[in-house]
């Protein structure tokens, strides 16, 4: 199914379960755009559908559910089974592969737990980032408080997006079309959030007590 067709069912059957079941999906292993999720919710939000803060909120639960798969998955079958998932035929039909796992625990190895706050913000990343924390044995409480910042931060930036559209753009194809410019222009923002908050956090640890 192509993006467009994939966009036109996501938004004739969008409700609160819907975002939530899609949501999970696409915080899991299995490839699936968040872009065509909540910024077209948020939409119908804007004219009254749907409200806005439950989009975010069943988004966020959505990708909790989510990640939390995928954090268990690794902790239980360890580094590597994971491995050899992801060079597998069907890691691969998942699109995923050993480099992109390798990318997103060299993530994780480089900025410790927060990465899966910051990991949640970085395209290429933020799908992946559950596994290198499960295969940490990171503790589950700071997995999930990091993992519910970060996701809820992308989910009321995608929101805001699509509550802003409904005053600009009429129909489905022209949303999906103006979606799709401010997609790439959001990885960028958010690699950049991500980078700073990185280095406020280190700055603030290299500070001197007094």
């Amino acid at each position: 199914m192509d993006t467009v067709a994939l966009f036109n069912w996501v938004y004739d059957y969008l409700n609160y379960w819907t975002i939530m079941l899609m949501m999970a999906i696409e915080s899991s292993f299995i490839p699936f755009p968040s872009e065509v999720v909540i910024p077209p919710a948020a939409y119908k939000a804007a004219g009254g559908e749907m409200n806005v803060v439950a989009v975010v909120l069943s988004g966020t639960l959505g990708a909790d559910i989510g990640a939390i798969i995928n954090y268990y998955l690794a902790r239980f079958l360890g580094r590597p089974i994971v491995y050899a998932f992801a060079n597998s035929r069907i890691g691969h039909m998942c699109l995923i592969d050993e480099a992109k796992v390798r990318k997103a625990e060299n993530y994780f190895a480089e900025h410790g737990a927060l990465s899966t706050f910051v990991g949640r913000l970085v395209p290429a990343v933020r799908q992946l980032i559950s596994i290198p924390a499960g295969i940490a044995r990171m503790s589950f409480s700071k997995f999930i408080l990091y993992t519910t910042l970060g996701a809820m931060a992308w989910n009321t930036v995608l929101a805001a997006i699509g509550y802003y559209l409904y005053g600009i753009v009429g129909d489905k194809e022209a949303l999906l079309k103006q979606i799709s410019i401010y997609n790439s222009q959001i990885g960028y923002a958010m690699f950049a959030l991500g980078a700073f908050v990185i280095a406020y956090l280190v700055y603030q640890g290299m500070r001197p007590k007094k």
